[in-house]
This record gives C-alpha cells, structure tokens and sequence, in this order.
C-alpha cells in the first residue's frame, strides 16, 4: 500500500514545526537548516532522548514552546536548563506522545527504534505531514501503520536519501508507467574485501563508513547491507510497486540516490552530494523547496560514476530482507529486532561480522508468522524475537 500522497500546492508559510528526536543526527540537521530560514518556520515542539543540555539550547535558539526529554528522571534537570526562558519542560514516554499531538502543520519522526512508534503515530493520526526519518514505523510496523496513515489522510515525506529521491522522480499520477525503483547502495566498507577474511572484521573497520557520516548501528547496517534490506521493505510500503518491482544496485560513489525506470526505458535519477541536509530540506519545506548548505555536485571533479550488482554471498542480509516482505506480518519486525540485537552485540565484541546475519536467520526461522492489528503486537513480536535473538548471541559467544 502507498502511503505517500502526490504532490500539491498546499503549504504554509511560516510552517508551525515539532521536531521528535531533535538531539540526534537528523534532529540537528533539521534545527540547523531551520535556523537558517526563520522567516519559514516556527517551532512548537521539540523532543530528545538524554541530552538535555543541547534540548534546552536548541529549544531557545529556535524559540520552541514546549520541549520534552524522554527519560523522565531528567524532567528536574530541563526544568531547570530552561527557567527563566519561557519554555515549558516535560518528560516521559506520555509527555512524547503528548507533544506529537500538538497541533502543528509538519512533524519530523527521527526518533531512533521503537520509541518513535508512538509519537509517530499519533501525529499520523491526527493528519499531520510527517518528515518519516524513523524505519521501524515502516519496517516494524508496515502493514498497520499504513492502515493508520491512509485512514487519517496524512502524509508522509521520506527523509532517508534514497526514498526521497524515488520521490523526487515518481509519477504518482500515473503509477502503473513505473516498471520499477532502484534502490542504491554504496556497498560500504567490504564491498571489494576478500570473504575469507570477513570472519576478522572489527568493530572499528565496520563503522568506518566511505562515503557518509553516519551513527555506528547505521555504518554496520551498511557494511552488512542490511541497511538496504530495511530500505527494500520501507520503500514498498511507501511506493505503489510490488517487491518483485523494487531492484538493488551497488553504486560506490553514492552520488545517485535512487531511480525510477518507466515502461518507455526512461530512467529519471535524482543526484546529490552525501549530505543528508539535502532530503531533510526537500521534506520540510514540501512542496516548496529551500535553500541548504550541501555542497554543490560536481560532476567534473567526480568523472566516474559505477554500478554493481550486490553480491549475494557477501550480503545476505539482502536475501533475508526480501524474505521477509514475500511472508510478511510479523516476519519483518522479526527481522528488525534481531538485526539489532546482534549489531549491538558485534559492537560489544560478543559476536564475529559474519554471525549477525546468522543470529537475523535464526530468529526469522524460530518465530511464527502473526499478524499485526496494533502496536501492542508489534511490540510484543519485537520483545520476543529480541529475546530469542539474546538466546543465539549467548550461545554463539566468542
């Protein structure tokens, strides 16, 4: 089911904002380019995990009314980084799903992992044009989520580089001219390693990414491909293509961020510098575009542009992900949690590079297929293929 709407000249000007996640890498990118047009924006809302020290700064930089720490044991802690400011201080998980349902025109949802299910939704639920920068909504929760978002007539605009560029370049008037999406990838850092000498791979090297700055889950998520596998599952809840319509391509440079090819041969690719304040400004001034600070592409500094077909004995995450949308239900939260699990424990040193992959296929093969009808059983398929994931990891050790 698509869930992205074609595009329109509704928009406003100034644009009320929240911002959930605003601390993390995406959140900082949003406030900096908001600050940059403060004509355009006025922020309401903004939310962070722990930080509360750049929460508070970033709430007065951009003149938020409300600002919300996710641990409520640090409610005291911004109450006081923000006294005498003007801005209110809350905390916890109901003060998270409290702030996505103020009433502001654009949410962006860059709240890391299951946490960001709850405040995401209920900003769908309330209609809002989301800025969707979290993939366990589309991932974790596909099917319902976007029985949600259709039901409430919301709108989603992808934030990741390679969904908005299959957005950028996607004739949603006219789906059915669309013969398929290709996905890119840089392949990370092993695109070209030896297989033998993957079982040694390290932490450090694994979150050594080539081309993008990315946080250390995301950088392993690449160097295993499975960052592409989840991308594969978000794009065919976010597109209306079949899994057989959606391709995957090696594409080193990572200067095409994804492609559309049309029953006619076209191919239309959107092409940018890896920075990702270019999708963030293309989602929050939608439908509208924005000035940003990327730098500018160059094609005749980069000369060469290459593709590959990815590997399927290095990645094979890649099979697992494509597994797991043809079964659907449950089978992609499976696949989600685990993948985490065993990230996290190859980060700890407690598993080799090539067992994350083996830990996801297990879980997958222990855990039944369900379905999905609220996000307590999501939750609930989460916590148990996380807990069996847990199982495999301490089995294996190292």
């Amino acid at each position: 089911m698509a869930v992205i709407k074609p595009v329109t000249d509704e928009h406003h000007v100034p644009r009320s904002v929240t911002v959930l996640g605003s601390t993390g890498s995406v959140g900082c990118n949003t406030i900096d380019l908001i600050r940059r047009s403060p004509d355009r924006f006025q922020v309401d809302t903004l939310s962070g995990n722990s930080n509360v020290e750049l929460l508070a700064k970033q709430a007065v930089d951009v003149g938020a009314a409300i600002a919300v720490v996710a641990d409520e044991n640090l409610y005291q802690d911004l109450k006081d980084a923000l006294s005498g400011t003007g801005v209110e201080a809350a905390a916890g998980r109901n003060a998270l799903v409290e702030a996505a349902m103020r009433p502001t025109d654009w949410v962006m949802a860059a709240i890391v992992g299951a946490a960001g299910l709850a405040p995401t939704l209920e900003a769908v639920r309330r209609g809002a044009t989301v800025g969707l920068a979290n993939k366990e909504c589309l991932v974790s929760a596909g099917e319902f989520f976007c029985r949600e978002v259709a039901g409430a007539e919301a709108r989603l605009i992808p934030v990741d580089s390679e969904h908005s560029a299959i957005y950028q370049v996607f004739d949603f008037e006219r789906p059915e001219r669309v013969e398929k999406i290709v996905l890119t990838a840089s392949g990370g850092p092993f695109r070209e390693r030896a297989l033998d000498t993957l079982t040694t791979v390290t932490p450090a090297e694994a979150v050594a990414h080539p081309n993008w700055s990315m946080g250390a889950k995301i950088s392993v998520d690449s160097a295993t491909m499975m960052n592409k596998g989840l991308e594969l599952i978000e794009a065919f809840h976010l597109f209306p293509v079949t899994g057989d319509q959606i391709d995957i391509l090696v594409h080193p440079q990572s200067v095409i961020h994804s492609m559309v090819e049309y029953v006619d041969a076209s191919v239309l690719a959107q092409l940018g510098t890896p920075d990702m304040r270019t999708p963030i400004a293309f989602a929050l001034a939608w439908p509208d575009r924005m000035e940003a600070p990327s730098p500018r592409l160059k094609l005749e500094d980069i000369r060469t542009l290459t593709f590959e077909a990815p590997d399927p004995q290095r990645f094979p995450a890649l099979r697992l992900a494509r597994e797991a949308l043809e079964i659907g239900g449950s089978a992609p939260t499976v696949l989600n949690a685990a993948n985490e699990v065993a990230v996290n424990a190859f980060l700890q040193e407690k598993l080799s590079f090539l067992d994350i992959a083996r830990i996801v296929e297990e879980t997958m093969d222990r855990m039944p297929r369900r379905n999905l009808a609220s996000l307590d059983d999501v939750f609930s398929v989460d916590e148990e293929a996380r807990r069996l994931a847990t199982e495999s990891t301490a089995s294996t050790g190292r």
